[in-house]
């Protein structure tokens, strides 16, 4: 990988250039990509060029960029974040049926929980969360959730980048942080009160991966009371199972010879009929079908 000045990549640049849009900022003018990304105006303007050469980025008529479509083409392509969507979505349906306020998917990155899918409702109480985007792992119910199940060099990392204080009932200090965490861990739920708006309530249960370890955080954002979470927590609880059922499905081998190796079941990441599957999965990689061709079936 080449590398820059200060040793930087040239992928990490691109990426700079990348991270200025999110969901608040989705068009930015050549001039805010260089003032937000630090880059020097003729590094940025190469690099600009470089992503919209390949799709990254798109250019509007008046001059703005956003990202590109095939971003999300590649995102798609991943059984990690989109195809936890795909499985978890049945059961988020069912809560958010229940609920009637928002129900959520979260995922860790980095020192923040990236929400990966949201349902809600027009009339539901305040929620800072959006699809595609981000906070804190220590101001959310997810966040608590997911930094329960961490290695304790995450939590220290956490601690030591810091976080906003949204409200007077949001986490203070690492210590409190690290008591949060072990009581999320031993009672297998988080429920924050007025943590980011005061008049919302975050519950969050952890879903399991195949192999034991969480992938994802399940959660609710609902009115703040001083009603019992715990006909909340059972509902995310039986959901959050579902998921991790669906998973372990989904992340089957296909075969277990030795012989041969692992194949994943297509149809269990992807939510469509079985007929699609199957049309889908007898495609060859330039898009020919085998039937359609006459040839043989690999």
């Amino acid at each position: 990988m080449a590398r820059g000045s200060a040793g930087e990549t040239v992928l990490h640049k691109h990426l700079r250039v990348l991270e200025v849009f999110d969901a608040l900022r989705p068009f930015r003018t050549l001039s805010e990509i260089v003032e937000s990304s630090g880059l020097s105006p003729s590094t940025a303007h190469r690099l600009v060029a470089e992503l919209e050469r390949e799709g990254l980025l798109e250019r509007l008529p008046d001059r703005s960029y956003r990202l590109g479509v095939r971003l999300w083409e590649f995102a798609s392509r991943t059984p990690g974040a989109l195809g936890l969507r795909e499985l978890a979505r049945q059961w988020m349906d069912a809560v958010h049926s229940r609920v009637g306020q928002h129900t959520q998917l979260g995922i860790l990155s980095g020192t923040d929980v990236l929400f990966i899918d949201r349902l809600s409702a027009r009339d539901a109480v305040v929620n800072a969360t959006l699809i595609g985007g981000r906070l804190p792992l220590a101001v959310s119910s997810s966040g608590i959730v997911l930094l329960a199940h961490v290695d304790e060099r995450v939590l220290d990392h956490v601690i030591q980048v810091g976080w906003p204080r949204y409200t007077p009932h949001t986490i203070r200090d690492g210590e409190a942080l690290r008591e949060r965490t072990r009581r999320a861990r031993a009672d297998g739920f988080a429920v924050l009160d007025g943590h980011i708006y005061e008049e919302s309530r975050g519950i969050a249960v952890p879903v399991f991966g195949p192999q034991g370890g969480v992938l994802a955080a399940l959660s609710v954002v609902v009115p703040n009371s001083t009603a019992s979470p715990n006909g909340l927590i059972e509902l995310l609880t039986y959901a959050a199972a579902g998921v991790t059922r669906a998973l372990a499905d989904a992340y089957l081998p296909e075969s277990t010879s030795a012989l041969d190796a692992p194949r994943h079941r297509v149809g269990s990441l992807v939510s469509t009929s079985p007929a699609s599957v199957e049309y889908f999965a007898g495609l060859d990689p330039a898009g020919q079908s085998d039937r359609g061709s006459g040839g043989p079936a690999r």
